[in-house]
């Protein structure tokens, strides 16, 4: 689908059953200067080459593609009753070491143990154990790395959450579920039609997205638990971007039953919905601020597709963006200080980051083909789908643009990601 033509669709309009993707890795991309990371050395965790992850390989991965750390083997074995010999540490500009173990146990699960130092102060930060089922190794890794990540930068970790996306190959088009590193992928659903615009419900259970199985646009809501779904919206003409409000009970969405495209408010349940845009152009792309006051989206009512802010309840709308003629696919930080978008420039597609406190936008990606950004929960990274080597893939990209991650490995195009949110324990 062309650009132009996924353009136009938008405008009018923990587990799956499923076959798994190709292993994929993270190539963490590291460019610019004044870049600040934590130095912090992971070791091997004793005994996990006989398990069937390894545990602080994931965990390295996870902290380095977060931006915030730079990694280095401590050279040694250590578990965590092993203590470092922090002088040598010190020497090699260490800030933090990381310890542990992993243990078959005779059921077959796992037990899993960790240590956290402060190479600075000589301090132990503590730890924890887990006991985990063999297919659970990589979750339990995520949650560990959630936990330093939280101890080192006072922000919650990310590693544990989901990301949804689509691929196409051929004429089969496939929504997934994965880890956040893009491992673990499950397949949702699979068509021999377009699927579009899936997006998380607030609860991380659900997912909202588009499917063209019926030959239109209808929108639909998927449990990621048990894999059962319904009708959300079929009215008459294209029923399209569902976006979620931040108390999960009602829905954006853009709906073109009464002729032209607009935005309106639906029950999460159904039911009758709600304009909040009326206007002889077309509204499409909407997304809650994070205080479900306001929603953003995207209208050429200015003669240029740009984005305008409405309230909840209706009324007049406001523009938002100004610098360029293209600028669509808005998606707010769950801190509600930014607002990431793709414009297009001389220079083709391209993530922006707002900052709504000062206005101020600023390139994010060198790169020319940029679709679909979405927050990381904690606010700290951007993910979205681009082209490289002649596939699309999924980046993410710190807010500062330094430090990219790219998604490898995979055996089909992918697009439409969206990030989930923080799950509960």
């Amino acid at each position: 689908m062309s650009r132009s033509a996924n353009f136009i669709f938008t405008l009018v309009c923990f587990l799956f059953v499923g076959t798994r993707l190709a292993h994929a890795e993270f190539k963490v991309e590291i460019s610019g200067v004044g870049i600040t990371q934590i130095p912090i050395a992971i070791s091997d965790f004793r005994g996990q080459e006989g398990a069937p992850q390894k545990i602080s390989g994931i965990i390295t991965a996870d902290l380095e593609r977060s931006g915030q750390f730079k990694s280095s083997p401590t050279g040694v074995l250590l578990d965590e009753n092993s203590h470092p010999d922090f002088n040598t540490i010190k020497q090699n500009n260490i800030d933090a070491v990381l310890t542990g173990s992993i243990t078959k146990l005779a059921d077959g699960r796992f037990d899993i143990r960790y240590r956290l130092w402060d190479a600075v102060k000589t301090q132990d930060l503590g730890g924890q154990s887990f006991i985990a089922m063999p297919g659970d190794l990589r979750l339990v890794s995520h949650r560990i790395a959630d936990q330093i990540y939280e101890k080192l930068t006072g922000d919650k970790g990310i590693f544990s959450t989901r990301i949804t996306y689509v691929t196409k190959q051929n004429n089969r088009h496939m929504l997934w579920v994965a880890d956040a590193d893009g491992e673990n992928a499950q397949a949702a659903l699979t068509s021999p039609e377009p699927i579009i615009s899936p997006c998380w419900a607030p609860n991380g259970n659900e997912l909202a997205y588009v499917s063209f199985e019926s030959r239109k646009p209808v929108v639909y809501v998927h449990d990621v638990g048990t894999g059962k779904r319904r009708v959300l919206a079929n009215f008459k003409g294209s029923n399209s971007a569902p976006a979620w409000a931040p108390d999960g009970k009602s829905l954006a969405i853009a709906l073109s039953r009464d002729g032209g495209t607009q935005i309106f408010i639906l029950d999460a349940k159904g039911g009758e919905p709600r304009h909040i845009t009326q206007s002889p152009s077309i509204d499409t792309e909407p997304v809650f601020s994070p205080d479900g006051a306001s929603v953003y989206f995207v209208s050429d009512r200015g003669g240029s597709p740009q984005i305008y802010r409405v309230p909840v309840s209706g009324g007049a709308a406001q523009r938002v963006t100004f610098s360029g003629t293209y600028n669509v696919s808005p998606a707010l930080s769950p801190d509600g200080r930014w607002l990431t978008f793709v414009s297009r420039g001389p220079n083709g597609y391209r993530v922006q980051l707002m900052d709504l406190t000062s206005d101020k936008v600023t390139s994010l990606t060198e790169s020319s083909q940029d679709e679909k950004p979405s927050f990381a929960p904690n606010s700290k990274l951007i993910m979205y789908a681009t082209k490289a080597s002649a596939r699309e893939v999924l980046m993410t990209t710190t807010l500062d643009g330094k430090i990219g991650t790219r998604l490898a490995g995979q055996s089909a195009n992918i697009r439409e990601p969206h990030w989930g949110p923080f799950l509960k324990p």
